[in-house]
């Protein structure tokens, strides 16, 4: 899986969507449930110490499976400590106050984990492609976003950024699909394919995002999605990955707190 970090160059052409990295679908499939038990464990862990805000933020073209992803993760991720976060067309409210305003408001708590179905960078992405500011407007955003995430870093959140990797043969067969399920036909939209006149367009201006954005603190990750659990393994793998080596430092807490309620309890019994 391609992790773009500071000062790369990226250019889509150079990476397969379908690409699998030569593992079988079993296998994955397999090693896919095996991560998933582990970060369930460690979520509660996470969750009960209160110290590390996760952030998962999913971007992608239409069709491309964020919602697929957000499915697979609500598996196994604690609901009590789990929400979702979409970003639709701003309402007249959000549109009154900078472009990252409504973000701040969606940001995880310590403990949490928020993730992001769309975000910050639709500012980089449909706004540019569709001229609705002009380009000395959303040309500085990558700067501000990028202020952003290292704010939220800098206050403990850990961030996790994947853009979903397909190509336009796999949209297209994804939209005819969906147009035949009398279950999934109700997502369809005359947008969807209006958008793909705009590929390239598009094309160019998630390269700007991912390369401008690439940072030190919120590196992105290209996950190649055109096949459904080949996504699903390389998110679950990244994001066990990354928690893996918090798990001391969340168990010192809890252990740090046992010791105090225990000590609580024993003064309590002694006024009984």
């Amino acid at each position: 899986m391609p992790t773009i970090k500071p000062g790369s160059k990226f250019k889509l052409k150079e990476f397969d969507p379908s690409d699998s990295c030569g593992i079988s679908e079993d296998e994955a499939r397999t090693k896919t449930e095996e991560y998933a038990e582990r970060i369930s464990e460690l979520q509660e862990l996470m969750f009960a110490a209160g110290q590390t805000p996760l952030l998962i933020v999913l971007q992608g073209r239409d069709t491309s499976g964020k919602d697929g992803t957000i499915r697979h993760l609500l598996r196994f991720m604690n609901a009590a400590a789990t929400r979702i976060a979409p970003f639709k067309v701003p309402t007249p409210i959000e549109i009154g106050h900078d472009f990252l305003w409504r973000l701040h408001q969606q940001t995880p708590m310590k403990g949490e984990t928020v993730i992001f179905n769309r975000s910050h960078y639709e500012d980089v992405l449909v706004v540019r492609v569709h001229d609705i500011a002009p380009k000395e407007v959303w040309s500085k955003r990558y700067e501000h976003i990028n202020n952003f995430e290292k704010l939220l870093t800098d206050s403990g959140t850990t961030i996790l950024k994947f853009f979903l990797h397909i190509s336009k043969e796999e949209q297209e067969q994804r939209l005819l699909e969906r147009e035949q399920d009398p279950v999934k036909a109700w997502k369809l939209s005359v947008g969807d394919w209006k958008e793909r006149e705009f590929w390239d367009d598009y094309t160019e201006a998630y390269e700007d995002a991912v390369e401008k954005c690439a940072t030190d603190v919120a590196p992105w990750h290209v996950i190649p999605a055109n096949r459904k659990w080949y996504r699903n393994y390389l998110i679950t793998k990244t994001i066990l990955e990354t928690l893996e080596p918090l798990e001391e430092q969340w168990k010192a807490k809890l252990e740090s707190l046992s010791v105090q309620m225990r000590a609580e309890v024993a003064e309590y019994r002694k006024t009984i």
